[in-house]
């Protein structure tokens, strides 16, 4: 191990691509003929199979979830806090599985793959998707990995509609679902923000209709600005008080000064958005954040999200931060009372913290405390699923 990684990581870690020639038909009624998915898996596959844990990423996740791609990488997977040895997913006991999600841009088919019918890049051609068909991918990815039953499905924001939707596509294909400062819909407000960043990207001239690629130009402008307005939702505003205040990094209030005045926010924020218009597809974010906007668990269940989970045969654990205003506790409890209307087990915390929407990627000692503790109780084995009963909820603390 170098002196860079860490003694509890998984360490160096190598993606794997794995491909699909089964047409795959899509919920807006177009098919895939073959597509790809890249993936990263930490732990061991046990003698039944029965110990495997499905991540799902959120709009800006990849498969990199943990782990190190070099010994000069200073930058581990996106979930490095919470994955690793003796962690709370722990990889002395569980193995790991985080793909790429279809219509992602590091790896796995999206729009910027070539579409075999025009020998071009997808671009804004790439079928619309929801979370509906990556929860199909996924499945054939356990298949292919020779996983009937996966122990858990987890995920955070978008991973945690993906961890719902599994319960009610696949109910016997998993014993538990993490869902992690998720909601079962998103509200106007979060849409607005993800229309606004849309149209950030659409305005860059760049953009050229989402055939950037083509033209070998690239909407970095649009791009960075869509992900400052997105950040600034992620955070809290007292985080960022705390953080930057109304402190300077360049210019002066001194009457007679005319150097130009830079808030430390400001250049925050630009740092932000530069650096990720260097590493995200623009066509991939307009794709994922209608995938929120579209998701509805209830939808085809007469708008009953008791009915909806009534579905569902795994037990539940449900985690809300405090400050989070852009999946605010209300939705995590408006999941809880739905699972508890419909007579399933389920276990909530509610966690304080002062890191908004971003809490569930960073380190908390009662948030790790409340994985660990669940993870726990769960069975080395196994078990076959059957109808959850009318168990009370669990509060952890």
């Amino acid at each position: 191990m170098s002196d860079i990684i860490p003694e509890n990581s998984v360490g160096i870690v190598t993606p794997e691509t794995l491909f699909f020639d089964e047409p795959l038909e899509l919920a807006c009624g177009r098919t895939l003929p073959s597509y790809q998915l890249v993936i990263e898996t930490y732990g061991e596959l046990n003698s039944d199979k029965s110990n495997a844990i499905l991540i799902c990423h959120a709009l800006s996740g990849h498969h990199h979830a943990a782990g190190y791609h070099s010994n000069e990488d200073k930058k581990p997977g996106w979930w490095e806090n919470h994955i690793g040895p003796g962690k709370p997913f722990d990889t002395n006991r569980f193995f790991i599985v985080c793909p790429n999600n279809l219509g992602g841009c590091h790896g796995s088919t999206g729009p910027n793959s070539i579409n075999p019918e025009t020998d071009k890049p997808w671009g804004l051609d790439f079928p619309p998707l929801r979370v509906r068909d990556w929860v199909e991918s996924q499945a054939r990815l356990a298949d292919q990995l020779g996983i009937y039953q996966w122990a858990a499905v987890a995920g955070g924001s978008l991973g945690g509609m993906q961890a719902m939707r599994w319960a009610l596509e696949y109910p016997d294909r998993l014993r538990h679902a993490i869902v992690i400062a998720s909601a079962m819909k998103l509200s106007a407000q979060n849409i607005a923000f993800n229309e606004i960043a849309r149209n950030a990207i659409k305005s860059d001239p760049d953009f050229r209709d989402g055939h950037f690629l083509e033209d070998k130009t690239l909407p970095r402008n649009g791009l960075a600005l869509a992900r400052m307005i997105g950040h600034v939702t992620y955070l809290s505003d007292e985080l960022m008080g705390n953080k930057f205040g109304r402190e300077l990094r360049s210019g002066s209030f001194q009457q007679g000064q005319d150097t130009p005045i830079e808030f430390q926010v400001e250049s925050y924020l630009r740092h932000q958005g530069d650096a990720f218009s260097s590493s995200f597809d623009a066509n991939t974010y307009l794709l994922m954040t209608k995938a929120l906007d579209y998701f509805d668990l209830a939808r085809e269940y007469g708008n009953d999200p008791v009915k909806a989970f009534s579905n569902a045969l795994c037990d539940f654990l449900v985690v809300s931060f405090s400050t989070d205003w852009r999946f605010a506790p209300e939705r995590s409890q408006e999941i809880v009372k739905a699972l508890i209307d419909a007579k399933k087990n389920v276990s909530y915390a509610a966690i304080e913290s002062n890191l908004g929407h971003d809490a569930f990627l960073l380190p908390n000692e009662r948030y790790e405390h409340v994985l660990r503790a669940y993870f726990s109780r769960l069975p080395n084995d196994a078990p076959n699923i059957s109808q959850a009963g009318s168990t009370p909820p669990e509060v952890l603390s």
